[in-house]
């Protein structure tokens, strides 16, 4: 079966992925955010990060051109900000609360939203068709004991060990 765009979203919606929002501050102090469900680890030593972003992300030029971005990845009661930030509105921030980052250049870290987050330096980019791959220092991060929102199949659900669901240890 040939491979189009719909095609490759069906495969890469068909397994559950963490839901991630990525935050930077534009050219006048404004915070900005978007969706993401590409991300991985790169390295430890030092430690990198990576992910992908669309070429027509309203983020993009505030993350290039601060240099700094903070990486949240989100917790259980998350899915509508989650939804929010994957559109385009300009009031993505509008009755949240944040904080800006101390050493990710000011960009916005949600903490009410997160599991946990890392504060980055932008360190490379590359082209990759319709995205840029970004590559990320983690300079200073968080994490909550809180259980992980997961995306599959254009549904929001909540990762819980085995153990946790039956009481069980296995």
């Amino acid at each position: 079966m040939a491979v189009d765009a719909n095609r490759f979203k069906e495969l890469f919606g068909s397994f559950p992925t963490p839901v991630w929002i990525i935050t930077a501050v534009d050219e006048d102090g404004e915070p900005r955010g978007f969706t993401c469900n590409a991300l991985s680890a790169v390295s430890a030593d030092p430690p990198l990060l990576l992910f992908c972003v669309d070429k027509r992300s309203q983020t993009l030029p505030a993350l290039v051109r601060s240099g700094g971005f903070v990486v949240h990845v989100l917790a259980e009661g998350a899915h509508e900000a989650s939804e929010v930030f994957a559109g385009k509105s300009e009031g993505k921030f509008t009755g949240r609360r944040w904080l800006p980052s101390a050493v990710a250049g000011g960009a916005p870290v949600l903490p009410d939203l997160a599991l946990g987050y890392a504060e980055c330096a932008l360190v490379q980019r590359v082209e990759a068709g319709d995205h840029w791959i970004c590559v990320g220092r983690v300079d200073g991060s968080a994490v909550f004991p809180r259980d992980p929102l997961l995306y599959h199949r254009r549904s929001y659900s909540v990762w819980r060990p085995a153990g946790a669901l039956t009481g069980t240890s296995g």
